[in-house]
């Protein structure tokens, strides 16, 4: 079985996955990967560090590729758009922002333009504004997301944004998660956690374990982590990590955090440096009772294909045993 849908036939690839470009997990090593197997990997532009994008760009090697941005950070770096855009990606994925100041240059590039959002109100202003794919991504998924659950908002955005192509993320994390997107009218998926738990990611060791050995009852939706390291994110997204130390300590007191944020701070930079993640965070969502290996990105890959494939037969078996 192929699994062929609109967004395999516009990104030109075999399976419709897409790997998240998580900041400072998703390198070209894990992009890379997930595009040679026939997904598309994105890179991690994140908080926007160029050199870190450059030296990752430069090990997909000969890989086709895209590459993501956090929509509110680019607006502060806006020279950051074109050196991304000289690279030619396959394609650039906006989140967390209006993305209408960029997408008018994204698809004059010949750059496929991506717009993640997490209501059916931003999905259609995206759309408007020119995006090409639309990911509706749920509360289920791991890092920065808003409140709306995937399951309820992904069927929303495919029926108001019928003429573009709607990915769906958060909480995906095999290939039973793909086959009840494409059933709910998905082109396809984007997915993070699982494959922050891969070969390829940049994630520790000790932390891809610990999101095996997690359920997704361990997650928390938070801004302690945010307000600790000064980041401005915007009041309607929180970031989901695995619940640890930190976040026991400061989520609901992040008042009395900020009133000895130095300390804080301090404590929280050492905690990263030593891989405290008692401290630091494992920034994985609730998908993480489906990651039970670290296998490579690849194998994953094809796992999810033949994973979706045997649901999407089971469903079909359903239908004809009614019939009969």
């Amino acid at each position: 079985m192929t699994l062929r849908t609109p967004l395999t036939e516009l990104l030109g690839i075999e399976h419709p996955i897409l790997s998240a470009p998580m900041a400072g997990v998703a390198g070209g090593a894990l992009a890379g990967a997930v595009s040679q197997a026939g997904g598309l990997g994105l890179v991690g532009g994140g908080y926007i560090d160029p050199d870190w994008i450059e030296r990752e760009w430069a090990a997909l090697g000969n890989a086709r590729a895209g590459i993501g941005f956090i929509t509110w950070r680019l607006a502060e770096q806006p020279a950051v758009l074109e050196a991304a855009l000289a690279r030619r990606p396959a394609a650039m994925m906006l989140s967390f922002g209006d993305p209408a100041p960029y997408l008018g240059r994204i698809r004059d590039a010949g750059v496929l333009a991506i717009c993640q959002v997490q209501t059916v109100a931003d999905a259609k202003r995206a759309a408007d504004a020119g995006a090409q794919i639309i990911v509706a991504q749920g509360a289920d998924a791991g890092g920065h997301g808003a409140s709306r659950g995937t399951f309820a908002l992904v069927p929303a955005v495919v029926d108001a944004v019928p003429a573009v192509p709607v990915v769906a993320a958060g909480g995906v994390g095999d290939g039973r998660g793909l086959a009840a997107a494409l059933s709910m009218g998905a082109s396809g998926v984007l997915v993070g956690s699982r494959f922050y738990a891969t070969s390829e990611a940049q994630a520790r060791p000790e932390a891809k374990q610990r999101a095996v050995e997690a359920s997704g009852d361990q997650t928390i939706q938070s801004s302690v982590y945010d307000r600790a390291r000064g980041y401005a994110w915007p009041s309607a997204f929180r970031l989901r990590t695995l619940r640890n130390r930190f976040t026991e300590r400061w989520h609901g007191r992040e008042e009395a955090m900020l009133e000895t944020l130095d300390e804080v701070l301090a404590g929280f930079g050492r905690a990263v440096e030593t891989g405290d993640l008692d401290e630091a965070p494992v920034v994985v969502g609730e998908a993480t009772d489906l990651i039970r290996d670290v296998p490579l990105a690849g194998d994953l890959v094809r796992r999810m294909v033949q994973e979706a494939e045997m649901a999407l037969r089971h469903g079909v078996r359903c239908i004809e045993q009614e019939e009969t």
